[in-house]
């Protein structure tokens, strides 16, 4: 992201009225559409919509601003569905709003009965009424004439005001079959009245219209449908020496990168494949506004070795679904990568290495425990303990963040773990909220629970290095040394084993000062460690024969 954002333009962007559908993600899961309609009628914007959203339905949406974007009037009309069986569950939601210059009037109806809410706004507040997202058509008119360091009031409808602080701002190109879309991302800080800061990034396209919302906090992606196909892609700063290549898997194909190295000194090449984090993460690796992947195989590729980079199944150009997808799912896909590598002219068979970021370790090795033509496994940010373990660990560091009660805490801890017996044995949902079901119970999660390198390192016998940042809040650098203990205490006759820690570097692989989440807005830098890549060839040089 830029540090400063650019200069903007003097007169003001208008968004072009149109059409949209939105898809809805939550972890990566297809959760709802949104179909929404910006018009201009005389001195007013009109924003409606429809749609689905688990089990709540959109059934009208309509959201009046005057030319300047002073909110005039809301009107929600949706269902909520009840328990499957139960006819009577279904509950009618209604939200009628009326703004003066400072004032919300809220009218809440649930089943016919209706209460009044009277809250105090800013001038020119945005209203993002819950469940809905076809308000951030207003946010994204608003941010277009926005620059770095400028404060957005938003109002939650019939909730509270938020102020929103736009924190960085980077351009991102996406080609689509229709041509390439020229989006600016926002980079937002959400200062919440109850509750911690949170960072959001909203992408607005060249017309001034909405174009993508990710919440990572919520694990929330809203993605316009034009942008959210498998034949789009977000061209990112390129390597000179970048090819796109397509590699066959079961049914589907992987679209993937592969960078050579700038001198063809010989014929066959050191090779390392990089396996991305959780999420819909594409090729790059892109978090928070850095493309950790492409980054990295830069830098690998100047040292003399052939990198490959790849979207992974039902992500970015790959095919395949997302519904039913586990880690072994993605391991095996990494072993037709490999196998796929090994047939090539340019590729040494003897030294292909591996190299999982975050969870794409836990990929690593399952695929380097099926695979003997991977030679090397590199664990980047890697956790030490069993999936369930993790999640348990960054809440509670979470919960204590936040100063919460110790009764409070245990409650939620509790809460949290009920939900992961439930995902992992599959009954217990009974006395858990629907909603909550919907969310945390897919195979990937399950799987991404029960991992446990424990088991999976007894399966290998390559050489290990594991690279982790001591700033590292996500993955704390004691699972570097769980994972070293356990790599040791292989069977004779296992490769080496090494850890590396990173003074100063985050979860990302980037210098950082607190190594925060929410630090990673407004880092100093957007590229990762020389020390990663430095580190990762000395290790390769030595380990590989």
């Amino acid at each position: 992201m830029a540090a400063a954002g650019g200069a903007r333009p003097a007169a003001q962007m208008e968004p072009l009225p149109g059409e949209a559908t939105f898809t809805i993600f939550v972890r990566g899961t297809d959760v709802g559409r949104e179909q929404v309609n910006l018009t201009r009628s005389g001195s007013q914007w009109i924003i409606t919509s429809t749609g689905r959203l688990g089990d709540f339905t959109l059934n009208r949406f309509e959201l009046k601003y005057a030319a300047d974007w002073q909110p005039l009037e809301l009107h929600v009309e949706g269902t909520q569905a009840g328990k499957p069986g139960d006819k009577n569950s279904q509950r009618q939601i209604k939200l009628e709003t009326s703004f003066a210059m400072t004032t919300a009037i809220n009218e809440i109806t649930q089943n016919g009965v209706t209460s009044s809410k009277t809250d105090q706004i800013s001038a020119r507040t945005v209203v993002l009424p819950s469940n809905v997202f076809a308000g951030y058509e207003a946010l994204a008119a608003r941010l277009a004439n926005a620059a770095v360091g400028a404060e957005i009031p938003t109002y939650v409808a019939a909730g509270n005001e938020v102020k929103v602080t736009v924190k960085g701002i980077g351009e991102e190109a996406i080609t689509t079959p229709s041509g390439v879309v020229n989006t600016r991302k926002y980079e937002l800080l959400v200062n919440m009245v109850s509750s911690s800061a949170f960072t959001m990034t909203v992408s607005v396209d060249q017309r001034a219209r909405l174009a993508r919302v990710d919440i990572p906090t919520a694990a929330i992606n809203v993605v316009r449908s034009d942008l959210a196909g498998v034949a789009a892609r977000t061209l990112t700063a390129r390597n000179p020496t970048d090819s796109d290549v397509t590699i066959p898997a079961n049914g589907f194909t992987i679209a993937g990168t592969l960078t050579r190295p700038p001198a063809l000194g010989r014929l066959r090449h050191p090779t390392v494949v990089l396996v991305a984090g959780p999420g819909i993460v594409d090729r790059e690796g892109t978090t928070a506004g850095i493309p950790i992947l492409s980054q990295l195989a830069g830098a690998l590729a100047q040292q003399g070795f052939l990198v490959l980079r790849y979207d992974k199944r039902a992500v970015g150009q790959s095919g395949g679904r997302s519904e039913t997808v586990t880690q072994a799912d993605y391991a095996e896909d990494l072993v037709t990568i490999v196998k796929w590598l090994a047939k090539r002219d340019d590729v040494d068979t003897r030294r292909i290495a591996v190299a999982g970021y975050s969870e794409g370790a836990a990929v690593a090795m399952l695929a380097a425990a099926r695979e003997k033509k991977i030679g090397t496994l590199i664990l980047m940010s890697a956790a030490g303990t069993t999936g369930a373990d993790l999640v348990l660990e960054q809440q509670m560091r979470e919960l204590d963040r936040l100063k919460l009660p110790d009764s409070e805490k245990a409650q939620k801890v509790a809460l949290q773990k009920q939900i992961q017996a439930a995902v992992i044995s599959g009954s217990g949902w009974d006395t858990l909220p629907e909603d909550v079901r919907k969310q945390a119970d897919t195979p990937w999660f399950r799987s991404a629970l029960m991992f446990d390198p424990a088991v999976a390192m007894t399966k290998l016998k390559q050489p290990i290095l594991i690279v982790q940042g001591d700033l590292d809040t996500q993955v704390p650098p004691h699972h570097a040394e769980k994972l070293a203990a356990l790599a040791r205490a292989r069977k004779k006759g296992s490769g080496p084993v090494e850890v590396v820690n990173l003074g100063g570097v985050n979860h990302l692989l980037v210098p950082a000062k607190t190594g925060e989440v929410s630090e990673y807005s407004h880092l100093a830098t957007k590229n990762i460690s020389p020390e990663v890549a430095s580190a990762i060839v000395a290790w390769l040089q030595k380990s590989q024969p």
